[in-house]
């Protein structure tokens, strides 16, 4: 049953959208192309969210508690200023609303999506009074009849241009689109002088066509996708020969240079397409107009275009809103764009290390999915799987960890189904990840330490901190050497013999010490560093990994590898030697810690034991010390591979333990 009795009163329906704008507008400054538009003249304003994941409250389901940089519902509290900014506004979705959250998974694999049921991201988007959305890529994750039949609550229109239904046509024209490509909207829109005028606005979607990859269980013989310029160059004259006056493309498509994967991310090249108006971008969770995308041809930062056409891309989760302001003209056979604005309105800022909320929550929007809400909570806190073993960090940094362990073990799970089907499938598969809670400034509390038995989904955060996603890069065996070397600068270079120098190197963060699994190797500390902490090579005939094999024997340092990472580091973060964009093979549609969860579910029992497979070389006579948090005694005597003793607690609350190398 649709909800439109719950619309709130800060929604506006689609027929009256520009009275309502304009009914507000005096409890907020207009925006200057309201107060100047003339007789001929008019100010429409659109809005953008984008990537939601199914962030409806402001609420961290993995650590169980409220965020404040998240949530349609505070997204909307700012809508109604907005909309009162300008005497005509509308709102649009740009895809990735369907999955990515706890809730997204409760309503997937508990609760259900039967025909007649309502999805609570759309409950709460037809609450807010949404003229038009698109497909993301993640609109698929649960299977077509899922995606059909939480479509089926909106009360506005959802189209896609290049998914077709079953085999593609001839040509764009000649496809059965799984959702219709596009829609025009018949609006009245209110001049400078208080008259009103109809217009119409073509809105059309474009999706990624790797759905066709990341969702191949669900697609393969059941639709087809085509490359994003293809559609767009078929359609959007089609869209213009039926009347429409302004043509807005909702691109669930990031922007890269003409150098980059334009095939994924598209929207900078989909502005140069004769009739698009307007780029509403996403995909990439990142800002536009921002610094993100300074240096790039045809990107103007400081103008919002995208070779010259208004464009925003509004974050992620719903941490912005993007706004595309038009003073449009009539000259007598139709409407132009005379002059355009685009800005970004968060709904939170940094202060100092604080993540502080600009906005209160829309209570209409968090009444209309509370029910689902409550279910959600009681979801993350009930066991997933069961651990075998307990998962902790204490001894990240000096021997194999569990809290590493599973999220390589995770990450090879995940990838090895992908890669069995791609051109990849013959090379062996490797699997890096790095502990993130490892003490240091943020505390002698702060680590990971999950009791062997059952794990809850906000557990998870426990394990994988950050918002990364999934990503494999394709590099030598030379490459996942100087990898290693690169993570080994955690430690400082220790004398033989000595028995009081310090381990760990000050200033080196823990989510740089790399661990890679399905490969073996010791670490030589008393050799020096070959990087440095910012990745500049530092002593070219140094090399601490040693014995660095690959099935138990010598590594072949010509042999090409797949290493599973997360998009941070395949993107060059840290400055890996190396690594980089360049070498990436595989974009997962997935967050790391949404495939962590799902290796759990999966295997109902895991077994994070560390496998050893890398430790200290030897060195005779060598103690070192190193300092990790008091809950570490519960599990020091359970430690293999290496040798500790407790050497009594810090001022600060840290334990000190004496190692031997």
């Amino acid at each position: 049953m649709k909800r439109a009795d719950a619309l709130s009163s800060t929604a506006i329906s689609r027929r009256g959208f520009l009275a309502g704008s304009a009914a507000m507008a005096g409890a907020a400054a207009l925006h200057p192309f309201s107060a100047r538009a003339q007789e001929n003249q008019a100010h429409l304003r659109l809005m953008e969210t984008t990537d939601l994941h199914v962030h409806v409250y402001p609420y961290d389901y993995y650590a169980d508690r409220e965020s404040a940089s998240v949530g349609l519902a505070r997204t909307a509290s700012i809508v109604s200023e907005i909309r009162g900014e300008a005497t005509n506004a509308m709102l649009f979705d740009n895809g990735d609303f369907l999955q990515g959250n706890p809730m997204g998974d409760y309503i997937a694999y508990e609760r259900g999506m039967d025909a007649g049921n309502e999805h609570p991201i759309v409950t709460a988007m037809n609450t807010l009074g949404y003229d038009a959305g698109t497909l993301g890529n993640h609109e698929f994750n649960y299977g077509l009849e899922f995606l059909a039949n939480a479509l089926d609550g909106a009360d506005f229109p959802i189209v896609s241009a290049n998914v077709a239904r079953g085999e593609l046509g001839a040509s764009p024209l000649e496809d059965e689109h799984l959702v219709p490509p596009y829609t025009i909207l018949d609006r009245e829109i209110e001049l400078g002088d208080g008259s009103r005028r109809p217009i119409r606005i073509g809105v059309i979607g474009f999706v990624p066509p790797q759905i066709m990859v990341w969702d191949a269980q669900h697609l393969t013989g059941n639709v087809s996708a085509r490359p994003i310029l293809e559609a767009a160059e078929a359609l959007v004259p089609r869209l213009r020969e039926e009347g429409a006056d302004i043509v807005v493309a909702l691109s669930h498509s990031g922007i890269v240079g003409d150098d980059g994967d334009t095939a994924e991310n598209a929207s900078l090249q989909l502005a140069r397409v004769e009739g698009i108006d307007v780029i509403m971008t996403g995909h990439q969770h990142r800002r536009f107009p921002s610094e993100d995308f300074d240096g790039i041809e045809g990107v103007d930062v400081s103008a919002g275009t995208l070779h010259g056409k208004p464009a925003v891309m509004a974050g992620f989760w719903g941490s912005h809103l993007g706004l595309v302001d038009l003073l449009l003209e009539h000259d007598g056979d139709g409407w132009r764009i005379v002059s355009s604005s685009q800005e970004l309105r968060p709904i939170f800022e940094r202060v100092e290390r604080e993540t502080v909320a600009l906005v209160e929550s829309d209570a209409a929007v968090e009444e209309s999915v509370r029910a689902e809400h409550e279910a959600t909570l009681e979801y993350v806190r009930t066991p997933v799987g069961e651990a075998s073993a307990p998962l902790h960090s204490y001894f990240a940094l000096v021997a194999d960890d569990p809290s590493v362990q599973i999220v390589n073990q995770a990450q090879l799970w995940y990838l090895r189904d992908i890669l069995s089907t791609t051109e990849h499938a013959a090379l062996p598969l490797l699997s890096a990840a790095a502990p993130f809670k490892s003490g240091g400034r943020s505390g002698p509390d702060y680590y990971t330490d999950i009791e062997a038995g059952p794990i809850a989904i906000r557990n998870v955060a426990d394990l994988y901190l950050y918002p990364n996603t999934l990503q494999a890069v394709k590099i030598t065996g030379a490459e996942v050497r100087e990898w290693l070397e690169m993570s080994a600068g955690i430690f400082n270079r220790i004398e033989p013999g000595s028995t009081d120098q310090a381990l760990i190197a000050e200033g080196f963060p823990s989510y740089n010490f790399d661990v890679i699994d399905g490969v073996t190797y010791r670490i030589d500390v008393t050799q020096p560093a070959r990087y440095d902490s910012d990745g500049n090579l530092v002593d070219e005939s140094a090399h601490r990994i040693v014995d660095l094999a690959y099935e138990g024997q010598p590594i072949d340092e010509t042999q090409e590898f797949i290493v599973a990472t997360n998009n941070y580091r395949a993107g060059g973060g840290g400055n890996f030697p190396g690594i980089d964009a360049s070498k990436v093979i595989f974009v997962a549609p997935d967050a790391n810690r949404d495939v962590l969860v799902r290796y759990i579910v999966q295997e109902g029992t895991v077994n994070p034991s560390a496998d050893d497979n890398w430790s200290f070389a030897s060195a005779e006579g060598t103690v070192v010390e190193f300092m990790t948090g008091p809950g570490s005694r519960a599990y020091a005597e359970a430690l293999t591979g290496v040798s500790l003793e407790p050497a009594g607690d810090t001022d600060d609350g840290y334990l000190r333990y004496r190692l031997s190398l």
